[in-house]
C-alpha cells in the first residue's frame, strides 16, 4: 500500500514532500491536509491527471474539481473579468473558508471537466497544502473520498478508501474546521455576487467587505448557470459531518 507520510516528523515531512512535487510532476495523484477536510490533488494543467482523480473517486466530468492556489497573485492569472467585490473578499478572507466560482482566462491549457468557462478558486489556511502549492502551482483538489462516503479528515481515512490509486499521503493529523462548517462559496460570474453555499463565512461577514448590495438576493443554493458547472469544491465544502457530494478543497 502506499505509504504516509507524518509531517509531524520533520524526516517524514521532507521526504514527503519531496515525493509529493514529483508525484504531481509525473501526473499523480497526492493527498493532503487543508484547513477543511482532507483533498486528493492533481495538476491543474495536466488533462489526463485530472481524470485520474476524477477516476479515483468514481466522478464524472460534469462534477469538475475546484483549483487551489498559493497566493492571491495567482487569481488574475486564472480568472478574468474579476468584479471589485468579488477581488475584495478574496483580499479580506485568502487564505480560509472562502471559495468564489470566477469567469476562467480563456487562453488557459486545461481540462477540468465541464466547467462552462469558469472556474471554483480557493486559497487554503494550512501551511503543509501552501507549501506545496508553491512549490507545484495551482493544484486542482477534491475531497480525498469516494463518491457517496464522508470526506476524509485523516489520512489514514483517506487511504482506506483511495488506496494505491494514490501516489503519496502526507498526514497533517486531524483536519478540518473547528465549526465543523464548509466553506462558503460565492458565484462571481454574474451582474452581482451570489451565495451559493453559506459556510465558515456568514452572508454578514461578506457584506461587512464587499457591501450588501454586491449580493444579489436570492437564497443560499440557487444555482446560476456557473454554479452548477462547478463541483463547489468538494475539498472546501464538506465537513467532518457529512459526505462530501453537495457539490473546489
Amino acid at each position: 500500500m502506499t505509504a504516509i507520510y507524518d509531517c509531524s516528523v520533520d524526516s517524514e515531512l521532507l521526504t514527503g514532500m519531496r515525493l509529493a512535487r514529483g508525484a504531481i510532476g509525473r501526473g499523480e495523484l497526492v493527498v493532503l491536509p487543508t484547513d477543511t477536510v482532507y483533498g486528493v490533488a492533481a495538476d491543474a494543467f495536466s488533462p489526463a491527471a485530472v481524470q485520474r482523480l476524477l477516476d479515483a473517486k468514481g466522478r464524472g466530468r460534469t462534477a469538475p474539481p475546484p483549483v487551489l492556489i498559493p497566493g492571491l497573485p495567482t487569481l488574475d492569472a486564472l480568472a478574468t473579468d474579476i468584479p471589485a467585490a468579488a477581488r475584495a473578499l478574496a483580499e479580506a478572507f485568502w487564505p480560509g473558508g472562502l471559495t468564489i466560482i470566477l469567469r476562467a482566462q480563456p487562453s488557459l491549457q486545461w481540462d477540468l471537466g465541464e466547467t462552462r468557462g469558469t472556474v471554483a478558486l480557493r486559497m487554503p489556511d494550512h501551511r503543509i497544502a501552501l507549501e506545496l502549492l508553491s512549490e507545484t502551482g495551482p493544484l486542482a483538489v477534491s475531497s480525498a473520498n469516494l463518491s457517496g462516503q464522508p470526506a476524509a479528515t485523516d489520512a489514514r481515512a483517506a487511504a482506506d478508501m483511495l488506496g494505491d490509486s494514490v501516489a503519496v499521503y502526507l498526514d497533517g493529523g486531524e483536519s478540518g474546521s473547528s465549526s465543523d462548517l464548509p466553506s462558503t462559496i460565492v458565484d462571481a460570474t454574474g451582474e452581482r455576487l451570489r451565495i451559493v453555499r453559506e459556510g465558515v463565512l456568514s452572508r454578514e461577514a461578506l457584506a461587512a467587505v464587499a457591501g450588501a448590495d454586491a449580493f444579489e438576493a436570492d437564497a443560499p443554493g440557487s444555482a446560476s448557470e456557473a454554479s452548477v458547472a462547478v463541483e463547489a469544491s468538494e475539498e472546501s465544502e464538506a465537513s467532518a459531518t457529512e459526505p462530501g457530494e453537495a457539490a473546489a478543497s
